[in-house]
């Protein structure tokens, strides 16, 4: 995150208008026609600074524009001027006064600027195919004293990825011989200090050899492990040119991965003579690209073997990790390329692994090793277990909080689905707990990382756990939180809000009569069973404000309809019961963060719906519980869009046509309780402890209770009876006083509109319960079918029957 210093310098820098970068450009224009010094410098600071801190391209002065261009072209002009030429020119492009040419760069410094501002423009008029037969010109040649082709090999990068294929077979030998020269040859002994100035010594000692990291004198060949006080032209060369490895082996490797390029590759995959003859072959003797492999395997062998050594520095530390990362990767191109390479892989990558679960420190290596043998364990039968239980069981318990690490096990797991047997599948399953810690940790960059893993995470046995857990994701985030905080090497904490102070929680952290609830939701994998969480609700609620569980509460929602996205693909019916009982259960057992709960209500109550839906007889099959659930007036308050969609599809499901099972007893037993909680909402005064009922709770009561009396026609004279009475009770000063006026008119034509359905109880019949032919599309669709002459009779009746109402 920049300063406070660096925020306010790009925000001034944004709030620049255009007549005053004009008249800057007038300013800049002045200083490029004299003789560069420390002004010059500084206002091409500032310039570089205004036109990189928008999003938006900035329009400069056409001067100024080809004064810059002419400044970066001329072989006199300051290193430090060219940069800031072709940094500005860069952020420009694309424009139309270009006028540079790789033609008339003197150097190849020079090249490398003009080069990058050529390729920023596209590929206009082929200047990517022109950028590159120049830097293929320059490397054919000698270079003279002083100049290096190593500015070069960024922008040749640059070149394959902008246009892949552009290359000439003889241009991909010329610069895989290339490689293998910077790679393997470079010296051995140390560079010369720059020496110069007046105080400089004529006497210069010998330079010394290269070491390793930890000190000792370096015994094999250079590479960009080795470390020295100064370096020569060809070592710089030899750690440019690993940089560019894995992208060069790539491009140039064959079209059809596993089939190398050798003429002859008779002998059976894997067997005994290939291996040997593979290594026993005379490289000197092989064509380029094939050379440039081998090479670039004893590389990373080197590279390896380098990593076990004790670094003496930090920095060498860190760079240890990150080359083991790069190794293991080119070491799967090198595998996939060439099978030849592969069994004298597997046993260096075998000892790396058990290295890395010694080394806390190492383990993103992990991730490109858990890929290489996904993509050759099969070919080499090793049992690749153990780094797929390392992978899935240790890391995200124990570096939940790394995000780069978090990124890449997602993005591993995302990226490989497809590739994943029915075992790792089902270990991934399993570990789906351990998973969810990094979503818990790292939600906003992952959240469209795990709606992509869900569908392959869910299964029959696994989505009830998996729903409880995820409704119980903030608290999972809190209870990592005090996890970290009471961890025992405070060195390897993440940075936190130090001002929130929770001494309860800690406590109860560490309380042993809470040990069980914890351990439950920090597990490693399913378990196969679901605990109540309510008391970890309760003792969590002082974190509920903290800004890492609130990030972490408001990716709930979109997980969650991922989820059922997922899982209605292939529930069962027992399985939709189960689905339907737990969101009822759970919806008044949710971690108090704030704006939460609405939220998570609001899917839920959704998703319940999409459940009746799939299976029409959940209604009846669960009628003791739903029962239950609408008998209790403080559901209502708290529950409103859950307890609306539950009333509303009683009345939609609770049928014959949806279920022979269902009985006139149990249609009178609901109408019966909701007559009950109808005339309890309307009757009684609002208050503190009792809120207003909202109104689309009303009229779903009266809509429902109309449904119920259709199909049972017993029930017709109460219902009328009723829905007169909240006609009447709409119009009442004490019901204006309690509802907005639009919520009472509301009410007040709802009782109409029923009120005059259920006067022709035939019609309120076939309009409330349908039967199966009238739900086609065709009968909305075909003005001359029963069901739209049916629905203009009723708007008539019901026009006629407010027309005559008073007021």
């Amino acid at each position: 995150m920049p300063s406070a210093g660096v925020e306010s310098l790009l925000q001034q820098a944004r709030e620049i208008q255009n007549g005053e970068l004009q008249r800057f450009c007038s300013r800049v224009s002045k200083l490029l026609q004299e003789d560069p010094g420390p002004a010059t410098i500084d206002a091409l600071q500032r310039l570089f600074l205004i036109v990189s801190a928008t999003k938006y391209p900035r329009r400069l002065e056409k001067m100024c524009i080809y004064l810059l261009q002419n400044t970066l072209c001329l072989p006199t002009s300051p290193e430090q001027l060219q940069v800031l030429c072709a940094a500005i020119l860069r952020e420009m492009s694309p424009f139309d006064s270009l006028a540079l040419s790789c033609d008339h760069a003197q150097n190849t410094r020079q090249l490398s600027f003009v080069a990058s501002v050529l390729l920023a423009q596209g590929d206009r008029g082929e200047e990517v195919r022109h950028v590159s037969q120049r830097i293929f010109t320059v490397l054919e040649n000698r270079q003279p004293e002083g100049s290096s082709v190593r500015h070069l090999l960024p922008i040749l990068s640059k070149v394959i990825s902008l246009a892949p294929g552009i290359l000439q077979e003889d241009q991909t030998n010329l610069l895989s011989k290339r490689l293998v020269d910077w790679l393997r040859y470079a010296s051995i002994q140390q560079g010369l200090p720059h020496s110069g100035g007046f105080f400089s010594t004529p006497r210069i000692r010998q330079p010394g050899p290269i070491t390793e990291v930890d000190g000792a004198v370096a015994s094999d060949f250079f590479t960009v492990l080795s470390t020295g006080q100064h370096f020569t032209e060809d070592q710089w060369l030899n750690m440019q040119a690993f940089s560019m490895l894995r992208t060069w082996l790539l491009y140039s490797g064959p079209e059809d991965p596993g089939t190398p390029d050798a003429d002859d590759k008779s002998e059976p995959e894997g067997s005994t003579l290939s291996v040997l003859s593979a290594t026993s072959t005379a490289s000197h003797l092989l064509p380029p690209r094939e050379r440039l492999r081998e090479v670039a395997f004893e590389y990373c062998q080197r590279l390896l073997e380098q990593s076990n050594r004790r670094a003496l520095r930090k920095g060498d530390s860190d760079l240890q990790k990150a080359c083991v990362v790069e190794a293991v990767l080119v070491l799967d191109v090198l595998c996939r390329q060439d099978p030849s390479f592969l069994y004298r892989t597997l046993s260096c990558l075998k000892a790396l692994h058990r290295r890395l679960g010694e080394d806390p420190g190492s383990e993103r290596a992990l991730v490109p090793l858990a890929q290489f043998f996904l993509n050759h364990g099969e070919a080499a039968t090793v049992d690749s277990e153990a780094v797929y239980q390392h992978l899935l069981s240790r890391l995200p318990s124990e570096r939940f909080h790394s995000p780069m690490l978090a990124f890449e096990i997602i993005h591993f797991c995302t990226y490989n689905l497809a590739l994943f047997d029915s075992h790792f599948l089902g270990l991934l399953k399993m570990s789906f707990p351990n998973l969810f810690k990094f979503l818990a940790w790292n939600s906003p960059p992952l959240t469209a990382k795990f709606v992509a893993l869900l569908p392959a995470l869910v299964d029959a046995g696994t989505a009830l756990e998996m729903l409880h857990m995820l409704l119980d994701l903030p608290c999972l985030t809190a209870a990592l939180d005090l996890q970290l905080r009471s961890s025992p090497t405070p060195s390897e904490r993440p940075l936190w809000d130090t001002t929130f102070r929770i001494p309860s929680c800690l406590e109860a952290f560490r309380d042993p009569q809470f040990q069980g609830l914890f351990q439950y939701l920090l597990r490693t994998k399913a378990s196969g069973s679901m605990e109540g969480l309510t008391p970890l609700h309760q003792l969590l609620q002082p974190m509920a404000s903290c800004a890492r569980v609130a990030q972490c509460a408001e990716a709930v929602p979109t997980l969650l309809q991922a989820f059922f996205s997922a899982v209605t693909q292939f529930a069962n019916g027992a399985l939709i019961n189960q689905l339907a009982l737990l969101l009822l259960e759970r919806n008044d057992s949710l971690y108090q963060v704030p704006q939460y709960e609405a939220r998570v209500h609001r899917v839920l109550s959704s998703q319940f719906l999409a459940l009746c839906k799939l299976k029409p007889s959940l209604v009846v099959e669960l009628a003791r519980e739903l029962l239950e659930f609408v008998g209790r007036v403080s559901s209502i308050h708290s529950r409103a869009s859950m307890f609306t969609c539950v009333v509303w599809a009683i009345g939609e499901y609770l049928s014959v046509t949806c279920d022979r099972r269902c009985t006139v007893e149990q249609i009178n037993k609901f109408f019966e309780a909701l007559e009950a909680l109808l005339f309890e909402v309307t009757q009684s005064r609002s208050s503190v402890d009792l809120p207003c009922c909202p109104p689309e709770v009303v009229t779903t009561l009266m809509t429902t209770l109309t449904k119920l009396a259709s199909r049972s026609q017993d029930l017709i004279p109460r219902v009328s009876l009723f829905l007169s009475k909240m006609r009447t009770l709409a119009q009442s000063p004490t019901t204006s006083s309690m509802h907005r006026k639009e919520d009472t008119e509301a009410i007040r034509i709802r009782a109409t509109e029923l009120l005059m359905l259920l006067k022709m109880p035939s019609v309120a019949q076939f309009v409330f319960t349908p039967t199966v032919g009238v739900c086609q599309p065709r009968y909305h669709r075909d003005t001359n079918t029963a069901l739209p002459l049916a629905l203009r009779m009723v708007s008539r009746l019901v026009e006629k029957e407010a027309s005559l109402l008073p007021g």
